[in-house]
């Protein structure tokens, strides 16, 4: 017997959207239709549609914990079919502008680190670091792993990247998104964190989500438009992008679901409160 599932009276399992801040979601929120609103807990959730297929509007609020624990939630509530993370953040690499875009191969935890002995009195040195990674549900080894990269679904990223070559307001790259609950603002440090992860940018949500996702087999992309650059003294943090950022997201949405066919997209179904659905 098919069971209903956060309001999803047919069914179908939604896509969720993600962003930290009402500038980062409210457009997202506004291409939907037969919105209603769903708080978990103090976090704002709207239920709708987009093109006819449930959506959901997760604000997330800032940091890698307030990401998490939304998205635990909006997973156990909704069962959705995937989860897309995106949003603004602070240019790693020197050759990025304001306006463009990262598309997630992989993620990041850029706090987590060990740091090599010393002794006290022998100062400190922030490039003697190992990296550590975060633990995730493996699903071939059947326990928590430890993984320094989290990689974004395949589907998703293919979704994504179709987009680039219509997008006119800046670059559409494909790379890596760091995420640390700091902001950094070091050029010497930044560099350094380029080199160390490969990032291209850096957030506070991403590879939280990416971790949680990957916890609950639910396939996750992150998307990030620089809206700041240490590199670009004449660009500085501009939330103007907010907006830009959530209409490529939209496209995203759209070319995802188109490509899942109507067979997934508008059929699929979770049979049980609980039961982890395959994608």
């Amino acid at each position: 017997m098919m069971a209903k599932q956060g309001g999803m009276e047919d069914g179908r399992r939604p896509l969720v959207l993600q962003g930290a801040m009402t500038v980062e979601t409210q457009d997202m929120v506004a291409a939907l239709t037969e919105v209603q609103e769903e708080p978990l807990g103090h976090y704002r959730c709207v239920r709708g549609l987009l093109a006819g297929y449930p959506v959901i509007v997760c604000e997330t609020q800032w940091g890698m914990a307030n990401a998490a624990a939304v998205t635990a939630l909006v997973i156990e509530r909704y069962h959705p079919c995937a989860v897309i993370s995106q949003g603004t953040a602070g240019a790693h690499n020197p050759a990025l502008h304001n306006y463009d875009i990262v598309l997630g191969a992989r993620t990041v935890n850029e706090s987590a680190w060990q740091s090599q002995y010393a002794p006290q009195g022998a100062g400190i040195d922030p490039r003697a670091l190992k990296q550590l990674g975060v633990f995730a549900w493996n699903e071939q080894a059947g326990a928590f792993t430890q993984e320094v990269y989290h990689q974004g679904d395949a589907a998703l990223l293919a979704a994504a990247q179709r987009g680039a070559a219509d997008y006119q307001q800046g670059r559409v790259v494909t790379g890596t998104i760091g995420t640390c609950d700091s902001w950094n603002c070091e050029v010497d440090r930044i560099l350094f964190l380029r080199e160390f992860y490969g990032s291209d940018v850096e957030e506070m949500e991403s590879d939280a989500v990416a971790q949680i996702c990957l916890n609950f087999a639910v396939p996750f992309l992150a998307l990030r438009i620089v809206s700041n650059s240490v590199f670009q003294g004449d660009e500085d943090w501009d939330l103007a992008v907010g907006p830009v950022c959530q209409q490529y997201t939209l496209q995203v949405a759209r070319a995802y679901l188109s490509q899942r066919g109507d067979k997934q997209a508008g059929t699929e179904t979770v049979e049980s409160k609980g039961q982890q659905a395959n994608v």
